[in-house]
Formats: structure tokens, C-alpha cells, sequence
């Protein structure tokens, strides 16, 4: 349950504005209404709508926020609250950082877990290259995610992301490959987002995004 691929891109993005800022408090905060809410190949809202939001603030690369989803199950809300540092060394961003997954709505702690992260992104211009490493102490997973983004346009751009758990703590989930792909357009102050979701079992799903940056 949680975040995607992207997710972990725009939260580079965003501590790499952070170190050029030099020491400049930076607010932002963003909205997104969803057909279907993924995170790592798996619908987390029944393949139905979900409304998202969060907002973040970053100073001389250091960033924290909190984000929050609409989910289906065992709970109805997902909160996630996320602190880092973001620098660039020889080129290259590098981000590390830490988020912690709550599920106010369950009645229980049970599904609260924590992951500690580290990511590195490359841009060559209209190109850009990311990856992340995610490790949960508590369930002793090793989750990896990778992206390509190709910026068509000051507007349009188009992505490719693949994710696996390296590690499955012993819970069997090894193979549980999934990717996906689609593009973004801005127009008007809004990103729509259309994307196509696939997972090694064979859940998969076209999902139309509209969101908003403030």
C-alpha cells in the first residue's frame, strides 16, 4: 500500500530545488483526484477513485512533508508523513530519507510500518534516470524501484518505471515484478496523467490522474 515510483521522483525534484535554494524556506503543496490509487503494481482503492493531497516545505536541502490518500480495505485513509536530505555530488542527485506509513482509520497499529530510503537521479538533458532502494526493519523487506522520463516538451513528458522486492523477508513475494508507463501533460496549472499499471500476478489497470501543484 503506499506510494509509487513517482512519488519518489517528484520528492528528488523537489530536494534538489531545496539545495539551490540555499537555505531558503520553500512551501508547496499539491491535490490530485485518481480513477485508481497504485502503489507498487497493487490497486489500493479497489480499482475505484481516490482523492490525494500533501504538502511539503524544504530549506538548504533538507525537506519533510506529509501525504494522504483515500484507500479501500482494511482502512479508509492512508497518511504519510516523510523527512530527507537531497544534495547533488559529481552530477548526480543523491537523496536520502525516511517515511512512515500510518492507517489512522484501521482501529489498530497493525498496518503502520516504516521504510528508511535512498535514491540517486541523473539528467542528460531531455533524459532523466532515477533509482531508489526502500528497507522495512520491521518486515525485513528490500524493495527497489527505477524510472526513465523523456521530456517531450516544456508540457508533455513520458515515463517508464519498474519496481521488485529484493529481499521479501521470508513472506514469499520475491517475484512479485510490476511496472508502469504513461505520460503527463500540463495545461491551464494542471498535470493530467494517463498510465498503465501491470504486476507479475496479473493486476493491471489504465488510470486517468488530474492533479495540481500550489
Amino acid at each position: 500500500m503506499r506510494k509509487t515510483l513517482s512519488f519518489s521522483a517528484a520528492l528528488l525534484a523537489l530536494t534538489a530545488t531545496a539545495g539551490m535554494a540555499q537555505a531558503e524556506v520553500e512551501y508547496s503543496g499539491n491535490v490530485a483526484l485518481t480513477t485508481d490509487y497504485h502503489w507498487r503494481g497493487d490497486t489500493q482503492s479497489s480499482q475505484d477513485f481516490a482523492i490525494q493531497g500533501g504538502f511539503d516545505l524544504a530549506v538548504g536541502g533538507f525537506y519533510a512533508g506529509t501525504w494522504a490518500s483515500s484507500i479501500a480495505g482494511d482502512a479508509d485513509m492512508e497518511l504519510d508523513v516523510y523527512a530527507g536530505y537531497g544534495f547533488e555530488a559529481g552530477g548526480v542527485g543523491l537523496d536520502f530519507g525516511v517515511i512512515q506509513y500510518f492507517y489512522p482509520s484501521d482501529g489498530t497499529a497493525d498496518l503502520d510500518f516504516l521504510e528508511v530510503y535512498a535514491g540517486v537521479a541523473k539528467d542528460f538533458e531531455m533524459v532523466g534516470l532515477s533509482g531508489y532502494m526502500y528497507y522495512d526493519p520491521d518486515n525485513e523487506t528490500i524493495y527497489g524501484e527505477a524510472g526513465v522520463g523523456v521530456s517531450a516538451s516544456d508540457a508533455l513528458s513520458f515515463d517508464v518505471n519498474i519496481g521488485t522486492i529484493f529481499d521479501d523477508g521470508g513472506d514469499g513475494s520475491s517475484e512479485l515484478f510490476n511496472y508502469n508507463f504513461g505520460g503527463t501533460y500540463g495545461v491551464g496549472g494542471f498535470d493530467l496523467d494517463l498510465r498503465y499499471y501491470d504486476k507479475e500476478d496479473g493486476e493491471d489497470n489504465f488510470v486517468f490522474s488530474i492533479g495540481r501543484a500550489m
